[in-house]
């Protein structure tokens, strides 16, 4: 018997689901697949793009950059072309310190 509380992730996620978790519009995903390079989102027979979790890791690293931190588009490539991991790693401490935040929220409510 397969577990009761195992989390089951999507594959693909279509323009307006990625713009919805992104809260930004569809055409700025669109415009920042084609500044940059590292954005391969696949596309069906229909011309659909279709995001992979990879993407959306990538997604939210320019979206780190770009929105967060200020940086402009070119900014943003050259600092993925200079040190990427270091961008990688950056973001994934901010992930994680904003899921401990929102955990202590949590308790702190329910206090």
């Amino acid at each position: 018997m397969p577990p009761v509380n195992k989390k089951i992730e999507k594959v693909y996620y279509s323009i307006g689901e990625v713009a919805e978790l992104f809260e930004v519009n569809a055409s700025l995903i669109r415009y920042w697949e084609k500044e940059f390079d590292i954005l391969k989102p696949k596309k069906n027979k229909k011309g659909n793009r279709l995001f992979t979790q990879m993407d959306l890791d990538n997604l939210r690293i320019i979206y780190h950059l770009v929105k967060e931190r200020g940086f402009t588009l070119q900014g943003a490539k050259d600092k993925l072309r200079m040190n990427k991991e270091d961008v990688v790693d950056k973001v994934a401490a901010i992930d994680s310190l904003n899921r401990i935040k929102g955990f202590l929220l949590e308790i702190k409510e329910q206090m």
